[in-house]
């Protein structure tokens, strides 16, 4: 009886663990039904997955998804950046260290590998790596054992590795920038993520969902206004489920009432609806100059929103990847009233 009754205990947890990892999934589309259909079958076992898509689509969640789906959910999932990963500190980084390794090497240190030790390391960016970081990791696929520096005792690398890109690999591959043996080896299940403007019948649950979860305390009966609906269908989401969510965060941050309207959101408009456009060409500033203005005021807007939602709000980043310094990069921001903590929602 005590057997039957522990292993009805697990079943129930085992249920519940697989629900947990599916409930934030959220969407009907079928191009997004298509990606998640292999989800439970590709986390039973043991193979690489490569996660692509682009910026915002949820690559991470997807990740966790496969993780907590798995038998090795009850071991950490670890995310790490590859782009942060540099050459010189790349195998401290992974392997970690024994103390006196090197000269500030005061304490023993696990590395990524060590605290995913029988879960999941998650690779994001896995494009970012260099060519020497490529080497290491595919040591690492081929051998499954590691070495931390200062140590001559090998340890077996229990760990199973989720690799995501935003970039086209294949054809990097093909440029000769990319390893194909690391490619293959990290390509053994492929999971390509639609981006939001293929999947317009997800973006309004999508909004119901992250305007109740970040619901001011006291404000959790929000709601948002049919013209705010038809609004957020017809953008494009350059930025995806990431950028959905922020404009929500901030269009709950703004709403004055119970209803988030649709100047709450702060979306950018590139194109002007007939009514607007009506009322600029019956106006007497419809000149050439005056439109020409209006489009690049539109453009800005776009491009720096895109920018903060791509850097998380770090307006130094954003500042260097737009070419421009930090202070007059700040006086852009200003102008559009951009507020750069409306981009410091969590990554998804």
């Amino acid at each position: 009886m005590i057997f039957t009754v522990a292993g009805s205990m697990e079943s129930l947890i085992a249920r519940l663990r697989d629900t947990l990892a599916l409930e934030k999934l959220i969407g009907e589309a079928p191009a997004f039904l298509k990606a998640i259909a292999p989800l439970p079958f590709v986390a039973k076992g043991e193979a690489t997955v490569l996660i692509t898509g682009e910026t915002g689509t949820g690559k991470e969640l997807v990740a966790r998804a496969i993780h907590y789906l798995s038998p090795r959910a009850a071991f950490p999932f670890v995310p790490a950046n590859c782009g942060r990963l540099q050459d010189t500190l790349l195998e401290d980084e992974l392997f970690g260290h024994e103390r006196g390794a090197f000269t500030d090497a005061h304490t023993r240190r696990d590395g990524l590998i060590a605290h995913a030790e029988q879960g999941t390391l998650f690779l994001d960016e896995v494009e970012a790596l260099s060519p020497k970081a490529q080497v290491v990791l595919l040591r690492v696929l081929q051998e499954k054992r590691i070495l931390a520096l200062g140590s001559s005792r090998e340890q077996e690398a229990d760990v199973r590795i989720i690799a995501a890109t935003n970039a086209p690999l294949a054809q990097m591959v093909q440029a000769g920038s990319f390893r194909a043996d690391l490619y293959y080896r990290l390509c053994v299940f492929l999971i390509n993520l639609p981006p939001l403007r293929e999947r317009k019948e997800d973006v309004v649950p999508l909004a119901r969902h992250f305007l109740k979860k970040h619901a001011p305390l006291g404000r959790e009966e929000l709601q948002i206004a049919p013209s705010a609906c038809e609004a957020l269908i017809a953008y494009d989401w350059p930025g995806n489920v990431r950028e959905l969510e922020n404009a929500i965060i901030r269009g709950a941050s703004l709403c004055q009432a119970n209803i988030v309207e649709l100047e709450d959101l702060g979306l950018p408009s590139i194109k002007p609806d007939l009514h607007s456009l009506a009322s600029v060409l019956s106006s007497e500033f419809c000149s050439f100059n005056a439109m020409k203005q209006q489009a690049i005021t539109n453009f800005e807007q776009s491009y720096l929103n895109c920018l903060m939602q791509h850097y998380g709000g770090n307006v130094s980043h954003a500042a260097s990847a737009a070419g421009k310094d930090r202070r007059n990069f700040g006086k852009l921001l200003k102008k559009h009233r951009i507020d750069p903590k409306h981009f410091t929602a969590q990554k998804v």
